[in-house]
């Protein structure tokens, strides 16, 4: 992939692609490159490449080690490409054209800059959702956002439920010139709801989304009963139990007197508790007529 023009003289491109730095003169087809003198100079000084009469001046001149083999250059409209780009490549790049008409007094036809700007993509954010109190109300997680690999230095944020949060804490640090950033929050959680970390940088962005789950828990403890509801029951049981008792008491002493008499005695007594009433009732109503 080739780099961009975002607008003139200023090149944009990724990390990893080769990227064409334009010239600011072309040689006509009616010329070749023999007849002219070019410099490709990094910051001023550097030499990146260098040509006169058609042959590199990398025997005369010292090119900066770092772009050998990393460049080559357009005979025709000198065009500087690198390949594969790096974040160090980031810098202002100047293009120096002369005629050698007279190698003496060589005319200058072109001395112009071009920027290369370097971007690097972010590894897609990365979130952890770790609990750290739960109560009946609430659940309070610390919800951690990462990124790594990226340039230049980035802007992270959060949303819950699309309702921005601002960060506890949030640090960058540098590898190799490239950025890592991690930041983290504190939150009540009392229902289940979308978290998404944004990473933005240079007019990109990268985003992702966590549901983050309300894990409340409740043990609502058993209440003993109170000393009053214990004593009131065990009343209650005595009085039944005491009750039982005496009404058992009673038949067996009523049985136990009817078993103490004669045979013919018992019979008849049995008879008398069985008709008794009955006798009774007979006995009124013949005395009412």
């Amino acid at each position: 992939m080739l780099g961009y023009a975002l607008e003139k003289k200023i090149i944009k491109s990724k990390v990893g692609q080769k990227v064409g730095l334009p010239c600011c003169h072309e040689i006509p087809s009616s010329e070749t490159l023999h007849s002219y003198r070019v410099y490709w100079q990094k910051n001023v000084t550097g030499v990146v490449l260098a040509y006169a009469e058609g042959k590199s001046l990398s025997d005369h001149v010292p090119f900066l080690p770092r772009y050998k083999n990393r460049t080559e250059m357009d005979p025709r409209n000198l065009t500087l490409w690198i390949s594969p780009v790096e974040i160090l490549d980031n810098a202002s790049y100047q293009c120096v054209v002369q005629h050698l008409k007279r190698l003496q007094n060589p005319s200058l036809l072109c001395d112009e800059h071009v920027t290369l700007f370097v971007t690097a993509d972010f590894s897609e954010p990365n979130i952890t959702a770790e609990v750290s109190t739960n109560s009946c109300e609430s659940t309070e997680m610390v919800v951690r956002c990462s990124s790594h690999g990226g340039f230049p230095k980035p802007k992270i944020s959060g949303a819950l439920n699309n309702v921005s949060v601002v960060w506890n804490v949030s640090w960058v640090s540098e590898s190799l010139s490239l950025y890592n950033v991690t930041a983290e929050v504190r939150l009540n959680v009392t229902k289940d709801v979308e978290f998404t970390c944004s990473i933005e940088y240079d007019g990109f962005a990268k985003s992702t989304t966590l549901l983050l789950t309300d894990t409340t828990f409740c043990i609502v403890p058993t209440v003993p009963p109170s000393y009053n509801v214990i004593t009131a029951s065990s009343i209650i049981i005595i009085i039944f139990l005491l009750a039982v008792i005496l009404a058992a008491k009673y038949v067996l002493r009523h049985v136990c007197s009817c078993c103490s008499k004669p045979q013919d005695s018992v019979e008849e007594s049995v008879r008398e508790c069985i008709e008794l009433p009955v006798s009774s009732q007979v006995t009124s109503e013949t005395s009412f007529v």
